[in-house]
C-alpha cells in the first residue's frame, strides 16, 4: 500500500470513527463535532497531504512544524471566534476539535513510521 493510500484510509477511519459517535450526542453537542469535523478535514486534508508528499525531502520537518502551527491556530480559531459566533457549546466542540486532530496527528505519524520500517531503514 502506497504512502498516500495508507493516509487516505487512517483519515478515512478517523472521520467515519467521529461521525458514528457524534450520533451518541444530541442537539447542540451533535452539530458541534459536525462542524469541527468539517473545519478539520479542511484543514487536514491539505496539511496531511501536503506532509506525505514531503517525505524523503529535506523539508518535511519544516513542513510538519508549519502543519502544526496550523493546528494550533484552528483550535485557537475554533475557541475565539467559531464557537462564539455559532453558538455552538464550547466544552464539546473544542474537545472534539483537539481529540481530531489529536487522532489525525497519530494517523500521520503512524504512516510515517510504518514507511520508514518499510524504507529498511530500522534495519
Amino acid at each position: 500500500m502506497t504512502l498516500g493510500r495508507r493516509y487516505a484510509a487512517g483519515f478515512v477511519v478517523v472521520v467515519l470513527a467521529a461521525g458514528a459517535l457524534s450520533a451518541l450526542l444530541g442537539g447542540a453537542d451533535r452539530t458541534g463535532v459536525l462542524v469541527v469535523l468539517g473545519l478539520v478535514a479542511a484543514v487536514q486534508v491539505p496539511l496531511g497531504w501536503w506532509l506525505v508528499r514531503s517525505v524523503g525531502r529535506p523539508s518535511v520537518v519544516g513542513v510538519w512544524v508549519f502543519g502544526m502551527l496550523a493546528r494550533f491556530g484552528l483550535v485557537a480559531i475554533a475557541g475565539l471566534v467559531i464557537v462564539p459566533r455559532l453558538g455552538l457549546p464550547a466544552q464539546s466542540t473544542l474537545v472534539s476539535v483537539v481529540g481530531l486532530l489529536f487522532a489525525l496527528l497519530l494517523v500521520e505519524g503512524t504512516v510515517l513510521w510504518l514507511e520508514h520500517l518499510g524504507s529498511g531503514a530500522a534495519s
